[in-house]
């Protein structure tokens, strides 16, 4: 079974949790399936869960080149240069990034209001930015955007390899069909 979930704001990528935050198991009701992967609390967007191991390692392992993209609003006007960083790899505490597919991109047009919202400045603008990984560390658009000088306020991931946010409302699940050469 291979799930798509929009993971809301605010929400944990578990299925428990002693301290009684917000988890997946308030979206997912099918039993015996887990994260593919990690979405922070403070991030949004497109997780895959699974019941099918061998699936979940081929859909994380960056060896299999499962590229992942996420829109991402940053602090003030991102340019060109900060782009071509981010396109060339950024060097982060933990060594250098790979390069990174990065794009201007515009605010979307189906973009739901978070909750919390965004904190808004009058005098200081916020941009949108498409980041494209094939790698998967902590944190880690989060710290190549502040790496650039653009710190992420706002960050949805929008697809996985070919899988798609394709519409769905935050919490809001649907079953795929197994992609093709990542089956049991």
């Amino acid at each position: 079974m291979l799930l798509a979930l929009n993971k809301p704001y605010g929400v944990l990528c578990q299925f428990t949790d002693a301290d009684g935050r917000r988890t997946l198991a308030e979206f997912v009701r099918q039993k015996g399936v887990y994260a593919a992967g990690r979405l922070d609390q403070d991030s949004e967007g497109l997780l895959l869960l699974t019941d099918d191991g061998r699936l979940a390692h081929r859909l994380t392992d960056p060896r299999h080149k499962q590229s992942k993209t996420y829109l991402v609003q940053v602090d003030g006007q991102i340019d060109e240069a900060a782009l071509h960083q981010l396109r060339g790899g950024v060097t982060l505490n933990d060594g250098p990034t790979l390069p990174a597919g990065a794009e201007f991109a515009s605010e979307p047009d189906w973009l739901w209001p978070r909750d919390p919202p965004v904190r808004f400045r009058k005098a200081i603008p916020t941009s949108w930015v498409s980041i494209t990984l094939r790698e998967g560390r902590n944190r880690q658009v989060r710290r190549m955007t502040a790496a650039v000088g653009f710190p992420t306020l706002r960050l949805i991931r929008v697809r996985i390899g070919d899988h798609q946010l394709d519409g769905l409302s935050p919490g809001q699940v649907r079953e795929l069909p197994n992609p093709r050469g990542l089956t049991r």
